[in-house]
């Protein structure tokens, strides 16, 4: 392996991608064993191989970056810096923007609000997963109600930066690029443009939308943009801020220590200077995670190469059929802000009459071998929303209160992506069916707050 070489890889035409996992097989407790249907790529979706391969080849020249002389320090750092470059051309970014590699989403996102100036606004839809929706505490925040269409969701926006309290001072606005309970697609490019009109700034979450669809923060007119490794694809948590280098530049690093310093002098009274650096660093602080940065930046070629026009009419399709399927059975009601209609990524929630949504999504995993989600998604005030519920009632994320045929304010989602063969998605169908017409196979009892087989 060579600091200066980087071969390319060659996707193949044939869909899905290759992924970890595709020939895992899990036990049913109604006897045999079945190739496991991973259908919850919204939390975490499975490593590509290619993806793999690349880190398992660099994995023996591995190197603490920015930090030594030696030849495998010297590769790792080469190593770090272009796969800061690949994402940022994965992105579109602009000459003067700046990646910043962090853990996650939720990573990102907390360091762009330590970095907002004093008095900074911030306006964000209370349809957010809790990852855009809370770290803004600490500023003057206005959570906006849920919009029922795209256009009400940009009027929504564009009435209260209307309303600031100080129109000429800073402004942020949080948006989502696609839902992560009904993976509906938000108007970004409109809402950035009824931002900018007012003055404030935006902040793009993209991690349900980078793994689907292709994100050009130059094209969307966005300021930044956040994602996660572990749902493109790339595992060994790391994320990405990208976008504006001012705000980031003239802040306090959003962690002190090695790295993010410059220089680091004593002073006559005791106490120390710093100087900070002005590149990505100044939030890079401690070792980086060399690995999975590395990662994410084979993810992005990886996704590049297999071309996203291809990912895209493909997994519409997949949503399409999904969709079809489900409004055949009157019993599932599909949860959505913007109608039936409107495009989504492969993301889909619904409930359905007669169950709690734990016991079903239980009766998926262990009769059928298929691997979704229940809950409220970290996104309880929308699923409320959605739900006709309010904040009295049971339901947690992902550990609802309730037992088997028990009433609780949770739901089921089922998501899907580049890796997902046809079999997963024909199975779910098929076993969603099969659950409202006939019912469970197998007892279930509620054990510390998860619908599990009963086995005694």
């Amino acid at each position: 392996m060579s600091a200066q070489t980087d071969t390319p890889h060659r996707t193949s035409t044939d869909q899905p991608l290759p992924v970890l996992g595709r020939d895992v097989t899990v036990p049913l407790v109604t006897g045999g064993e079945v190739t496991y249907a991973a259908l919850d790529y919204a939390a975490s979706a499975p490593a590509l191989q290619r993806v793999w391969d690349d880190v398992a080849a660099y994995a023996p020249y591995y190197g603490s970056v920015h930090r030594g002389a030696g030849y495998l320090s010297q590769l790792s750092t080469d190593l770090f810096e272009n796969s800061r470059r690949t994402v940022a051309g994965f992105l579109g970014c602009r000459e003067d923007d700046q990646v910043v590699f962090t853990r996650s989403t939720t990573d990102s996102l907390n360091l762009l609000a330590a970095v907002l100036p004093a008095d900074c606004e911030v306006f964000v839809f209370e349809t957010e997963h809790h990852a855009s929706l809370l770290p803004w505490r600490d500023a003057r925040v206005s959570y906006l109600n849920a919009p029922r269409t795209p256009e009400e969701a940009v009027a929504t926006l564009e009435r209260a930066l209307a309303g600031r309290c100080d129109p000429k001072g800073p402004a942020l606005v949080c948006v989502t690029g696609a839902s992560n309970v009904t993976g509906e697609l938000w108007p970004v490019r409109e809402l950035a443009a009824a931002a900018h009109a007012h003055g404030a700034r935006v902040v793009l979450d993209a991690a349900q939308l980078a793994p689907h669809h292709p994100v050009d923060i130059a094209e969307l007119d966005v300021d930044w943009v956040a994602f996660s490794g572990h749902k493109l694809y790339a595992p060994f948590g790391s994320g990405v801020l990208a976008g504006r280098a001012d705000w980031l530049r003239e802040s306090e690093p959003y962690l002190a220590g090695g790295g993010a310093s410059r220089k680091v002098a004593r002073r006559g009274d005791g106490g120390v200077d710093v100087e900070w650096h002005t590149t990505p660093a100044r939030h890079e602080a401690g070792s980086p995670n060399v690995i999975g940065v590395y990662a994410i930046a084979s993810a992005c070629k990886a996704l590049t190469e297999a071309g996203f026009d291809r990912l895209v009419e493909r997994e519409r399709e997949l949503v399409a059929r999904v969709c079809a399927e489900l409004a055949e059975v009157p019993e599932v009601r599909v949860l959505s802000l913007f109608g039936d209609a409107a495009p989504r990524v492969g993301v889909i929630s619904f409930v359905v009459d007669g169950w709690n949504s734990s016991h079903f999504a239980a009766a998926l995993s262990a009769e059928y071998g298929i691997g979704v989600r229940d809950g409220l998604f970290c996104a309880h005030p929308l699923v409320r929303t959605l739900l006709g519920g309010d904040a009295e009632d049971p339901g947690e994320c992902g550990a609802p209160d309730a037992g088997p045929g028990e009433k609780s304010l949770n739901a089921i989602r089922v998501s899907f992506g580049a890796g997902t063969p046809d079999e997963h998605v024909a199975r779910f169908t098929g076993a969603v069916r099969e659950l409202v017409r006939d019912g469970a196979r197998w007892n279930y009892r509620t054990e510390d707050g998860r619908c599990v087989p009963d086995r005694g």
